[in-house]
């Protein structure tokens, strides 16, 4: 399955609406006057679930790709990273604005002295320099191989935001254990990999000997 250009261009677009989605649902829920009794609290973690999606989503682009043989998947890895950044970033502002009123010396406090907040705040920091090097100038003038070693730390990044889930909601972590669990799935798929090239590699250093 390889689709035209103009099949993967009404694709990106598609896609692009979709990832949308999520954020038409938080304003539909704010015209109807449905964000319940705390609607910091129900925005704050709408927009943190989708930052993890996203994050999820971008890193099992690459195993499905060798799985289905859909090479052209990768043309939207980008998207979907980005898309992580955005939620990510409204995730941060929603903080920022609605629960803390850009009140810095509050805000400090909090990130230092609430762990969840610490972890939160990390990985958002962390998810920064992948979003500003997601373009192809950028991929250039890093090199290949630096950009690549650059932007496997998206690993970490999801393994801290879900430790900032975790820690959140502290009793009730079926969903963070989900997550957790997705998340391992993906590594050990990329552990496989690489154990695989490897052997191959060993294979054909032995055959040219």
């Amino acid at each position: 399955m390889q689709p035209n250009p103009q099949q993967l261009s009404a694709l990106k677009a598609a896609l692009f609406a979709l990832c949308l989605v999520p954020l038409g649902q938080l304003g539909w829920l704010g015209w109807s006057d449905a964000l319940g009794a705390n609607p910091i609290e129900l925005i704050t973690r709408h927009l943190g679930k989708w930052t993890l999606n996203f994050l999820l989503i971008t890193l099992a682009v690459t195993p499905l790709r060798h799985l289905t043989g859909w090479h052209w998947l990768i043309r939207l890895r980008r998207m979907l990273g980005l898309y992580a950044f955005f939620y990510a970033l409204l995730h941060f502002l929603t903080y920022l604005w609605l629960d803390q009123f850009f009140d810095w010396a509050s805000i400090v406090k909090d990130i230092a002295k609430r762990p969840f907040i610490t972890a939160g705040f990390t990985a958002f920091l962390l998810l920064i320099p992948l979003a500003a090097t997601s373009n192809a100038a950028m991929v250039k003038r890093l090199g290949g191989r630096r950009w690549t070693q650059l932007h496997r730390s998206v690993y970490a990044i999801a393994i801290v935001g879900i430790i900032h889930y975790w820690w959140l909601v502290k009793k009730d972590v079926t969903l963070p254990l989900l997550y957790a669990v997705l998340l391992g799935a993906l590594l050990g798929f990329r552990a496989l990999r690489l154990a695989k090239e490897r052997q191959r590699q060993l294979a054909t250093y032995s055959r040219s000997r």
